[in-house]
């Protein structure tokens, strides 16, 4: 069993691989926006408070995110757990590593999907055009100004954690630029490594 953060800028593939890690190898992926959607619709007193901060259009704090990552890891199932947008700050880093330690769990590796930004504004406009060619509609997104702001909110807030990360020795880096089947096997070269 493994739990891993999948850490990179959008559109450098977190959710493609996380994908492959939950078909290949069991895993269970602990998407925060996935996670708010069900706990609002739930019915329970975490989903109560969620749909309560959420219908006011407030962001859901790290307190609530938290409680639903708990609920989630004390439930279990699968093979171990990928957190996919979350950390996204220094301080969600240390209540993830608080929360680990108190559930007696750990990090196992941190996955850093590195990649060039002029490629990655490349590979988005190209999913652009794609979908335009297939007739198929366009993420609001996948347009070079709106996703050169997600980039540098990216940078300003999430990208701290990879020296946070490195410090504590759990940052492994892969080449997010390589064909996808080529990032899974880095991937799954480093947790080989680390679940020996």
């Amino acid at each position: 069993m493994a739990n891993i953060i999948l850490l990179g800028p959008p559109g450098a593939g977190k959710g493609t691989q996380a994908g492959k890690l939950v078909a290949e190898r069991g895993m269970v992926q602990l998407s925060t926006g996935d996670m708010l959607r069900e706990a609002k619709s739930s019915g329970t007193e975490m989903g109560k408070r969620v749909a309560e901060v959420m219908d006011r259009g407030d962001l859901v704090t790290d307190e609530i995110v938290i409680g639903l990552i708990e609920e989630k890891l004390k439930a279990g199932g699968g093979n171990g757990f990928i957190f996919d947008g979350f950390p996204r700050t220094l301080a969600q880093a240390d209540a993830l590593g608080a929360l680990l330690a108190k559930i007696g769990q750990k990090l196992d590796a941190v996955i850093q999907l590195a990649v060039d930004d002029e490629a990655l504004i490349s590979r988005i406009v190209g999913r652009a055009d794609e979908a335009r060619a297939a007739g198929k509609p366009v993420r609001p997104d996948d347009n070079p100004e709106v996703f050169a702001d997600r980039l540098r909110a990216y940078y300003k807030s999430t990208a701290p954690l990879i020296g946070y990360y490195y410090h504590a020795g759990d940052l492994f880096v892969v080449d997010g630029l390589a064909p996808i089947e080529d990032v899974a096997r880095q991937i799954d070269a480093v947790l080989t490594q680390q679940l020996q």
